[in-house]
């Protein structure tokens, strides 16, 4: 069970962070953009941490408060969630 979590989250941190930096290069091209909602259900759904290193290394969606604070509380319950997986998985 534990390393279907780990693939799980890996996998969806990828997709995450690819589907914001594509949105931050449609944004800059002027192309069809990825809706908020999408980006925001990604990252509830497991992807908060690639959706935090967009936000901050990537500089997209960083003036939006619900990204600059939504994110980042999506990914203290998500790493609260993974380690008490890890801790009861035994």
């Amino acid at each position: 069970m534990l390393i279907n979590v780990i693939y799980y989250f890996t996998a969806l941190n990828v997709l995450t962070l690819l589907v914001y930096m594509d949105d931050k290069i449609n944004a800059k091209l002027g192309a069809r953009r990825t809706s908020e909602r999408t980006l925001l259900a990604l990252s509830a759904a497991g992807g908060s941490a690639g959706a935090l290193i967009s936000i901050f290394i990537g500089r997209h969606k960083n003036r939006k408060p619900r990204f600059r604070y939504g994110v980042p509380v999506m990914f203290f319950f998500h790493a609260i969630i993974v380690w008490l997986i890890v801790k009861y998985s035994n």
